[in-house]
């Protein structure tokens, strides 16, 4: 019964529309409209900089070299006459301009204050703060220079060593250093979380089939016709069930992977996933027992099937997170769509079966919980 069953879902184009062609358009769209919220990173245009370095040292070359080779963003150094520095940063559409002053190198290894004009120019946004604060930093460790210098002094150093002992402060690297890291938030990207999300929602559409199968042999009078067969009336529900459970397995499974193909997400180990994928899947068809009964006709199970699955999945996030606190967001915490969600993000970010053991546990006690309601539910259909 099985297989017959799965090779009439698998000629029936309505499958594939709905668990397949549908969802990945709507993770199109919606990647499309809001894909770039989620993106952390900014790309920052080129940028111009008018400078004037009359310093005959080291130290003023070495500055716009550092301008000039930042490696976030392209940056173009414009040499012209200190006097045409302002003017030629208004007028030319320049980020910034720089006057470094001919004594600068002097200053900086003997400890005495000097001044590096910046100019801003009209245009240049984000560039713009970014130029400034690059140079304003560069300035800082300068300053550590002739702090050293000045140091050096007060202490009574030989005067012939202060100038080696400024230079190599300001143009050495800093003690310190800085790299930047990343945590484990457990938390899918935006596009991750719309490519689980429709991957959870569709899934209650597809393990759907399975019923309709049953409803539709109920209808046409095979169903009856199986009963007085020998063959044990439980195992008819539970191959129609098991058609709908491999039905939203292998849908989910495409899903997922065309999903990372497509939209860049990663969600971690195959374990992990497959563990959740089965895990949803069951809670699913669990559902699909309860619809089996309540209702009289394909078409009657057609409507509930939407209307639950629209409800769990838009509570579950599957276009958005919802945001919940007290006895709600204890109820909502048992959507077998948010916890697969979670799960995901909780793979995505190297967790293993042990750290994914709660969103298991919610959509196998859901699964439980559906399948025991499902005994206790009249069955209508046997009424009809």
């Amino acid at each position: 019964m099985v297989v017959n069953d799965l090779r009439q879902r698998v000629r029936d184009k309505s499958v594939f529309i709905y668990s397949l062609l549908v969802p990945l358009s709507l993770m199109g769209v919606l990647n499309l409209a809001f894909g770039g919220l989620g993106n952390e990173t900014v790309d920052l245009k080129p940028a111009t900089v008018i400078a004037s370095a009359e310093d005959a040292g080291p130290l003023g070359g070495a500055l716009l070299d550092a301008v000039d080779s930042l490696p976030m963003m392209d940056v173009t150094v414009r040499h012209v006459p200190g006097a045409d520095v302002r003017q030629e940063t208004r007028t030319s559409g320049a980020a910034l301009g720089l006057v470094i002053p001919a004594e600068f190198t002097a200053a900086v290894t003997s400890g005495r204050a000097i001044t590096v004009q910046v100019v801003e120019g009209g245009q240049g946004g984000l560039e713009k703060d970014v130029l400034i604060s690059v140079v304003d930093g560069l300035l800082d460790q300068f300053g550590a220079g002739a702090v050293t210098a000045a140091a050096g002094e007060l202490a009574g150093l030989p005067r012939d060593s202060l100038a080696n002992l400024g230079q190599q402060t300001a143009a050495g690297h800093p003690a310190l250093t800085m790299s930047e890291g990343q945590a484990s938030a457990e938390q899918l990207s935006l596009r991750g979380t719309l490519v689980a999300g429709q991957t959870g929602l569709f899934l209650l559409f597809t393990v759907g089939f399975g019923v309709l199968g049953l409803l539709a042999e109920r209808e046409q009078g095979t169903l009856a016709r199986l009963k007085s067969t020998p063959v044990p009336a439980g195992s008819i529900i539970t191959a129609k069930a098991l058609v709908g459970f491999i039905l939203g397995i292998a849908a989910t499974t495409v899903l997922l992977v065309v999903g990372t193909l497509l939209f860049g997400v990663s969600f971690g180990s195959p374990l992990v996933i497959g563990l959740l994928v089965v895990s949803v899947a069951a809670a699913a068809t669990s559902m699909t027992f309860i619809v089996a009964r309540l209702v009289r006709s394909a078409e009657q199970a057609n409507i509930v099937q939407s209307i639950v699955a629209m409800v769990l999945g838009i509570a579950g996030g599957a276009f958005f997170p919802i945001e919940a606190s007290g006895v709600i967001a204890t109820i909502m915490d048992l959507n077998p769509v948010g916890a697969f969600i979670r799960g995901l993000g909780i793979s995505a970010g190297g967790g293993g079966p042990a750290e994914v053991a709660v969103p298991l546990a919610v959509m196998l006690g859901f699964a439980a919980v559906c399948t025991l309601a499902s005994r206790l539910v009249p069955d209508r259909g046997t009424r009809a």
